[in-house]
């Protein structure tokens, strides 16, 4: 088990580093098929695992100033009301609906993904955008009822939001993503653990080191690799993730509890 803990860890930390989220979309069934934790805490744990992840790679892309500050500072405070909510929605459903209603945001998140991919001629730098109080208060109150609702970072979410609606070039959004994924993890976490969630401390530990380390090698080799191809590779692994959870919830009768 260790050793799939820090194979899949590492493979989690380069998504999160290369296309600045989506992690949590790959580390929920990791922690729940993998490592036999059962949902709850699996929500949890992702929420650490991927919280840590993108504080590196948020810290190593900041120091090359890709980092859109007013963008990811205009998430937080409207993020933060959505995880709080979210959270406690997500404690009033059973493990298998919680698995099963996550299905379709995976397949919305492929689906932007891939869309995203096909706009990557603007893939460089450019200067930030400056979108709308009204456009961030939804873009980061939605993504806060997800983290908080899924245990998930949002960063599968936020990449197309920042591209595809704020008009952001794809490198500042990735870098952006893992700015607004640190600050949702830390607030969607701390919910959580009010809301009397567990953890697997050793489990989590487990996990969370080597996807740290994960995406601070991608946050070094990402801008050198082909950024259509990574997002469109992602989009299929999360797309294959999500059938299985399908499969598993209404032909096999997972989650295991």
């Amino acid at each position: 088990m260790l050793a799939a803990a820090i194979a899949l860890g590492l493979a989690i930390g380069l998504v999160v580093g290369s296309v600045g989220g989506g992690g949590a979309i790959l580390a929920l069934p990791v922690f729940v098929y993998v490592l036999g934790e059962p949902v709850g805490p699996a929500t949890t744990g992702s929420l650490i695992v991927v919280a840590v992840a993108a504080a590196v790679g948020a810290g190593a892309r900041a120091l090359n100033n890709q980092v859109c500050w007013r963008i990811a500072l205009g998430f937080a405070p409207p993020a933060a009301a959505g995880a709080l909510l979210g959270t406690l929605a997500g404690t009033a459903v059973s493990g298998a609906l919680l698995v099963l209603l996550f299905v379709p945001v995976m397949l919305v998140a492929a689906s932007g993904t891939w869309q995203r991919a096909s706009s990557e001629h603007r893939d460089g730098g450019g200067p930030c955008p400056r979108p709308g109080i009204v456009q961030l208060l939804v873009a980061g109150f939605g993504v806060g009822l997800l983290t908080g609702f899924f245990g998930v970072g949002g960063g599968f979410v936020i990449v197309p939001v920042l591209t595809l609606w704020f008009a952001t070039g794809f490198r500042r959004a990735v870098a952006t993503s893992l700015v607004i994924i640190t600050f949702t993890g830390v607030v969607a976490l701390a919910s959580h653990l009010i809301a009397g969630s567990e953890i697997d401390a050793g489990v989590t530990a487990a996990l969370a080191l080597p996807t740290a380390i994960g995406a601070f090698i991608a946050s070094q080799v990402a801008d050198r690799l082909p950024a259509a191809a990574l997002a469109r590779a992602f989009a299929i692994v999360v797309s294959c993730v999500a059938l299985f959870l399908l499969v598993d919830v209404v032909m096999l009768g997972g989650p295991p509890a």
